[in-house]
């Protein structure tokens, strides 16, 4: 009964991935739930990061952070534990990626600080459901991931690109995304750049840097939102000395229901 419920119950879902039972995109898993992106920082980093978070909602909006050396999660869901509970891990020191793990248990350290933000995969079901057909979502497929060439305000040791999301939308229906999408400023909320990609560093769809690449049909219009890979951008562009987090399209996936988090 369990493996069949897990699609619907993130705290079974969790259970498959510490038992290693799920290592692949988190894309449509818990549909109705909240999904979160993850960073991980010694603790003499984490007021600037936190700093940067504030300054840069829409690619990183926090939705909750741990204390330091503690890696239960404590609002977003129970019995979960960040060490473990994400499908795969990265692992930056001095500005380099330098291994990707399926927990970090054994790199876990007291002065570690965790930071959930949000993630595009918690607004997909909302755009569905409100009548704007995401084909990614619906072939259960990653959005194309781009780094672009709008800069971040930098915070401390932090500065870089922000990694953008992007899903085709036909031009009726841009309207109404952009309402949709508006609703959850703690998952990216709305846009930041409609139409030609060349705009902001992407002239090409199809040259993706992480996820899927998009089908973009006849007279589609392409839609970025902000994107919590954003952080590792910035890992490697400040050099951060030592930072954990997910691999992108590999999320945390909560407890809470998506309009639990809405605005009205």
């Amino acid at each position: 009964m369990e493996k069949e419920d897990w699609k619907c119950d993130p705290r079974l879902f969790r259970k498959l991935v510490r038992r290693g039972e799920w290592r692949t995109s988190t894309v449509s898993v818990c549909a109705d739930h909240v999904q979160a992106n993850l960073v991980i920082l010694p603790k003499e980093y984490a007021l600037d990061f936190t700093i940067f978070c504030f300054r840069n909602p829409q690619p990183c909006p926090i939705l909750e952070i741990l204390e330091a050396g503690d890696p239960m999660v404590r609002e977003l869901a129970a019995d979960a534990d960040i060490r473990t509970d994400i499908p795969m891990y990265r692992v930056f020191e001095k500005g380099e990626l330098v291994e990707e793990v399926e927990e970090v248990t054994k790199l876990w350290r007291k002065d570690l600080v965790s930071f959930l933000i949000g993630c595009s995969y918690t607004f997909e079901e909302a755009l569905v459901k409100g009548g704007v057909p995401i084909r990614n979502y619906i072939q259960q497929k990653d959005p194309g991931v781009y780094v672009s060439s709008i800069q971040c305000r930098p915070a401390g040791i932090f500065s870089g690109p922000m990694f953008v999301t992007m899903r085709p939308i036909a031009p009726h229906l841009i309207s109404r995304a952009v309402q949709i999408t508006s609703r959850f400023p703690r998952a990216h909320g709305a846009p930041v750049h409609i139409g030609d990609g060349a705009a902001i560093g992407i002239p090409d769809h199809r040259k993706i840097d992480y996820g899927d690449i998009p089908e973009m049909e006849e007279n589609e219009v392409p839609v970025f939102w902000g994107c919590g890979v954003t952080p590792q951008a910035v890992a490697l562009h400040s050099k951060v000395p030592f930072m954990i987090t997910h691999k992108p399209c590999h999320m945390f996936v909560s407890d809470v229901r998506i309009e639990e988090i809405a605005v009205s």
